[in-house]
């Protein structure tokens, strides 16, 4: 076994791991040594995922700001303009605000145009090795670096790589999470799954806007297009899954989506299977505190993971990499810990206005696009549809432009009591005796009772949904 060390390992070269190690590439004029950097990946081979293809314009922003925008180009990317929210066949459109665009993609490609980056930045060495284990110092119990065993037929097993600073970045299924919060940290609590699948040259309701069909039974259907021929379809499904997914795809979610999307979409079935991808939530813990491992932070979807409904994972990532690269690049010594926990408390704090916001709205949005909450999932859509301020707040929240998780709070609660006005006010429709038409009626006196106890819930369903949602993302303790 031999060793080598590092002022920074990162273990992961995922959205995450990458985007650092090319930011912390550029910190060397604040700094009175270049930093070296070794980036571990257990596999440098293109990644294949279902998830991670929608870049929010937020996320672009972020993209922008470490020097990385180009990773976009060449990789047959597609601009996205907005929304388009499905209910019973009809779309109603959410544009970005003031002309901003997001880019959808492959996740592989994308990942490699990071990684391409990432090679060829000034003091990082990128090294394919998978890591097995934490160096953990048997006297303070501090983290010194890790083993790993390089891809390499003639490679040593489990050679050490030491640093001052380890930042775990290696995602969802995290090996390290665990190791590194101790007691602080929390576990992942699963929400749903998504099966997905690629359609070959469909159209969607609107070009270059991300679908969202809300079907009856069933978590919405979300689609967009990653490449000229590509389109991306990912049908949420509730634990526990069905036993013949397919089945249930095509005689219960099927009819309910785009026509255009039909032939499509048998045609995938008929010759491909849908793969599964959990979706988890995981809030936040502070790190750098008594209670979590000196000398290692964690970082990505290893630390913080939302529902990948709004596609604000990246937009996350991306941003808690630029502003973490700037506390690091004021740091001199890493191995200083009370200096790094004061960093990383100011890191905690500083992100939580975006990620707060994008973490909230994830799970709240998916809360309210649930078929058991039909009344709340009507009265969003409603409100959507009365434009203005009412598509512009939220989509600037989705799209993580707004960073104002009480901006959210006022949205959210506008849509609990529009849904109660809706309930009251708006005709449903009613079976015409001896026929199969419906009319539109709207509610009696009679019916007032009734609606009353629901609006009730529907209300009480909205504060048991947000608030402690709110309250894990503020709590200081």
């Amino acid at each position: 076994m031999w060793s080598t060390s590092y002022d920074i390992i990162i273990v992961g070269a995922g959205v995450a791991g990458s985007a650092l190690a090319h930011a912390l590439s550029t910190v060397s004029d604040q700094r009175s040594q270049p930093l070296r950097v070794c980036l571990l990946e257990r596999s440098l081979v293109e990644p294949d995922r279902i998830v991670g293809e929608l870049l929010q314009p937020g996320g672009m922003a972020a993209l922008e700001t470490l020097g990385l925008e180009s990773c976009t180009d060449g990789i047959d990317a597609v601009p996205v303009h907005g929304y388009a929210v499905m209910l019973n066949g009809t779309p109603v459109h959410i544009p970005y605000p003031k002309g901003r665009e997001g880019r959808s993609f492959h996740h592989g490609r994308f990942i490699q145009a990071l990684r391409a980056k990432a090679k060829v930045a000034p003091g990082v060495e990128v090294i394919e090795a998978s890591v097995s284990e934490l160096i953990e110092c048997p006297v303070t119990g501090r983290i010194l670096g890790v083993r790993a065993t390089r891809k390499a037929e003639d490679a040593v097993e489990k050679e050490a790589f030491f640093a001052d600073l380890t930042v775990v970045a290696d995602g969802c299924f995290s090996n390290f999470r665990s190791t590194v919060m101790g007691t602080t940290g929390v576990k992942p609590v699963l929400r749903s799954y998504f099966a997905g699948a690629i359609l070959e040259d469909v159209e969607l309701p609107i070009k270059h806007h991300g679908t969202v069909c809300l079907v009856k039974g069933h978590g919405p259907v979300l689609m967009y297009q990653i490449s000229e021929h590509d389109t991306r379809i990912l049908l949420d499904l509730k634990p526990p899954l069905p036993a013949d997914i397919k089945d249930v795809v095509l005689n219960e979610i099927l009819p309910q989506l785009p026509s255009s999307v039909h032939l499509a979409l048998h045609k995938v079935l008929e010759k491909d299977r849908l793969r599964r991808m959990p979706n988890s939530f995981l809030p936040p813990a502070e790190q750098g505190g008594t209670h979590t491992k000196e000398g290692v932070i964690l970082l990505g979807d290893a630390w913080n993971m939302r529902h990948p409904l709004t596609g604000g994972g990246m937009t996350v990532a991306f941003h808690d990499v630029v502003l973490l690269r700037d506390l690091l690049a004021k740091v001199q010594d890493f191995s200083d810990w009370k200096t790094m926990s004061r960093v990383l408390h100011k890191w905690h704090w500083r992100r939580k206005p975006l990620a707060s916001t994008i973490n909230i709205l994830s799970i709240a949005l998916y809360d309210l696009f649930d078929e058991f909450l039909n009344i709340l999932r009507v009265g969003c859509f409603k409100y959507f549809e009365l434009g203005g301020e009412c598509v512009n707040g939220p989509v600037s929240l989705l799209s993580g432009i707004a960073e104002d998780p009480f901006l959210l709070f006022r949205h959210f609660f506008a849509v609990a009591f529009y849904s109660i006005w809706i309930l009251f006010t708006h005709p449903r429709p009613h079976p015409i005796e001896g026929s199969d038409k419906t009319v539109l009626i709207r509610p009696s006196l009679a019916e007032y009772p009734s609606m009353a106890v629901r609006s009730f819930y529907c209300f009480w369903t909205a504060c048991i949904v947000f608030l402690p949602l709110m309250w894990s993302e503020i709590r200081w303790w």
